[in-house]
């Protein structure tokens, strides 16, 4: 083991370091570095199949993997619905025991060797994890201090833990974790039915791991593509077989915001009392949660500790620092960070009390793609930033790659609208290939069609760097009395590339929330066949990009986006779910002095380094 006096001079030297960079000039261009953090000194023991009683009664399997050593150490929770063997979680488990952690991986209630009823949402999991907190810290191996861990559906076990304050619970470390709310990620988006929840669901509703359809389904198959175009879109989990999900069921019929979603929501900031380390990726399907929660818990944290947040943001997809090569584009190789080490560094602060300076540093770091550098920044969004219109032009036939639509930052002149059809018997393809947003995907297949409008500035003279939350404001009018739009920003390659960076969608009768930004069903919009209305669409992912001189910057706008979203039918009800008639829906995207439909871009000034 190491000396006391070694970890001392070690800690200096780390708060060395960290003082010439945060000296240096350039210290905010730089790569999040894990630095100093606990060293592999202890082999592991492990003990499998505990059974920890809830408040209820019900029992939740729990494995353990700690020092084979004697003393209390720090202990750190994953609390998960995956397997432990097949997710890989065992092997980071024992990478952090031998590091000086006691780690837990428990299933949560109703999967794998854990009892009770599995249910994706309930407030059980919120009572759960608190308890599993508070029984760890009373381990004779545990020095009372516990961290929690995890990815994805792990993200969410670790907010709900956290929101309810367990006293023994110090620091979460969320990746792609995501957002409170089941309205603006998964399963909907705005009133949208996402895709891959559906094909999430399929593999979750049982006990343990599900077959997927009869193959190979998480591509792009004929027999998905007929599944997700089945209609009425609520019967998609009886045609691909699930018989125990009646969860589903109930995803269905809340689509609006409602006891069934606010009973698992974890977003009362002021009730959370630990510190958080979040990690997300600019192709992350769950994107939205991180700077959610990194904003949330720097405004309103229930402690100064919490207000204390951390955000690190790559270009990554779900599976975050993986691969440092997207659909054929390399983003170098600084573009992997050693994650677990920069964890292990978080806990080694908040449940060790090792000095190691890692809260002096940039609370957020992202990584700009086009450039292809890291950078430290103070806040998200970037201070600096400068909030830029660039508005929608045409000569009124901005429809597809080959036609006539411009981008610019002068207000629009021209003709006054451009115009298409929306038939959601052919909705427009999405270039996805999985179930997950793939990356960079090149989306000149999915523009060649007159139901896309394109708009595109010329090729450009100088770098723009785009780094922030996206926004669209535009002026619309359909011949349904409901349908949904959708805007993605893409860089164009001097190639001819139209490679997609972000987007943001929103069914139209969903375009009037509340005060706080909930739709609620008392509030959906009755949209007028033939009337403009305004729409004002936050995109739910943001982008970092440097668009490179001989690029162009692109809008394109459509109805669909299949299969990647299930299809509004265009009738106007309630739930477009349990409708099967198809309507057709002719658009209206107005751009003129009175209608100045625009995106809005946070453009970075020209950095110093």
């Amino acid at each position: 083991m190491r000396s006391h006096f070694t970890n001392r001079v070690l800690n200096t030297i780390t708060l060395l370091l960290i003082v010439l960079c945060v000296a240096s000039p350039f210290a905010w261009a730089q790569k999040p570095e894990a630095g100093q953090y606990s060293q592999a000194e202890y082999k592991v023991r492990s003990s499998r199949g505990h059974l920890v009683e809830m408040r209820d009664g019900v029992r939740l399997s729990v494995d353990i993997y700690e020092p084979d050593a004697k003393g209390r150490f720090p202990a750190i929770l994953s609390h998960t619905p995956y397997d432990n063997l097949g997710s890989g979680l065992t092997k980071r488990a024992r990478w952090f025991a031998e590091r000086g952690y006691a780690v837990a991986l428990s299933d949560v209630r109703g999967r794998y060797d854990s009892e009770g009823t599995w249910d994706p949402f309930t407030d059980k999991h919120k009572t759960d994890g608190y308890d599993l907190v508070e029984w760890l810290a009373t381990q004779p191996w545990c020095n009372g201090n516990v961290g929690m861990i995890g990815g994805s559906y792990g993200g969410w076990t670790q907010w709900w833990t956290a929101s309810q304050a367990p006293p023994h619970l110090k620091a979460i470390a969320p990746q792609v974790a995501p957002p409170s709310s089941g309205l603006l990620n998964a399963p909907y988006q705005n009133g949208i039915l996402v895709s891959w929840v559906i094909d999430w669901m399929a593999g979750m509703a049982g006990r343990t791991a599900q077959v997927v359809g009869d193959g190979p389904y998480w591509g792009h198959t004929q027999r998905r593509t007929e599944n997700m175009s089945h209609v009425p879109q609520a019967e998609v989990a009886d045609i691909m077989g699930v018989r125990n999900a009646p969860w589903f069921e109930k995803w269905i019929h809340n689509k609006t915001e409602n006891d069934y979603w606010a009973r698992n929501a974890y977003n009362r900031y002021d009730k959370i009392r630990v510190p958080s380390l979040n990690f997300t990726g600019w192709f992350d399907a769950n994107y939205p949660g991180s700077p959610q929660n990194y904003q949330g818990m720097r405004a309103k944290g229930g402690s100064p500790e919490a207000r204390q947040p951390k955000l690190i943001i790559g270009p990554w997809p779900h599976g975050i620092n993986r691969d440092r090569e997207l659909e054929g584009i390399d983003y170098g190789s600084d573009s992997l960070i050693d994650l677990d080490g920069l964890i292990c560094r978080w806990f080694d602060y908040w449940l060790k009390d090792v000095q190691n300076g890692i809260m002096e540093e940039s609370p957020v770091y992202v990584f700009v793609m086009g450039e292809n550098q890291w950078h430290a920044e103070k806040d998200w969004p970037l201070p600096q930033t400068v909030w830029t219109k660039y508005f929608f032009a045409s000569d009124g036939h901005a429809n597809s790659l080959d036609g006539d639509g411009t981008l610019s930052t002068k207000p629009p002149s021209g003709k006054p609208h451009d115009a298409y059809r929306y038939d959601p018997a052919t909705p427009t393809r999405s270039p996805f290939t999985g179930g997950h947003i793939d990356g960079p995907v090149d989306t000149r297949g999915a523009a060649a069609g007159d139901e896309v409008l394109v708009y595109t500035t010329p090729p450009l003279e100088d770098p723009i760097e785009v780094t922030g939350p996206i926004s669209a404001k535009f002026y619309a009018s359909t011949s349904a009395r409901d349908t949904d739009w959708m805007v993605r920003l893409t860089d164009v390659y001097p190639d001819g590339r139209s490679v997609l960076l972000c987007d943001g969608v929103m069914r139209a009768r969903y375009r009037d929330p509340d005060n706080n930004g909930a739709f609620r069903a008392d509030r959906l919009s009755e949209i007028v066949p033939g009337q403009i209305h305004e729409y004002s669409i936050e995109f739910w992912r943001g982008t970092a990009n440097l668009f490179q001189p001989g690029h162009r910057i692109r809008v394109e706008i459509s109805s669909s986006y299949f299969p990647y979203y299930l299809p509004n039918l265009n009738t106007g009800s309630d739930n477009n779910a349990l409708e099967t008639k198809k309507v057709i829906a002719k658009q209206k995207i107005y751009h003129s002095t009175e209608y100045p439909s625009h995106v809005v871009l946070p453009v970075i000034p020209q950095r110093q380094d």
